[in-house]
């Protein structure tokens, strides 16, 4: 699978739990700031691409998770993924 289709991937499963359409989800949009995300909809969002990708994401890096383009370098980073 490629970087982008992935990328898009991550952006329906995002849109989906902040409840937006997948292009209002932009690659530097701030979760909690710009989409009014939560906690909750922050842990939902992880379980999501763990479930999808099969990959462990410890909780400790949801802070990381902040944006489309953070949190794909955050799943790259653990479920091994090569550009």
């Amino acid at each position: 699978m490629s970087t982008t289709s992935r990328f898009e991937e991550l952006r329906e499963i995002v849109a989906e739990v902040l409840e937006v359409e997948p292009e209002e989800v932009t690659d530097a949009g701030d979760f909690a700031d710009d989409y009014e995300a939560d906690s909750i909809r922050a842990i939902e969002i992880l379980a999501r691409i763990e479930k999808l990708y099969k990959v462990e994401i410890p909780q400790s890096e949801l802070p990381e998770m902040r944006n489309l383009k953070a949190t794909y370098e955050v799943v790259a980073r653990y479920a091994g993924w090569q550009d």
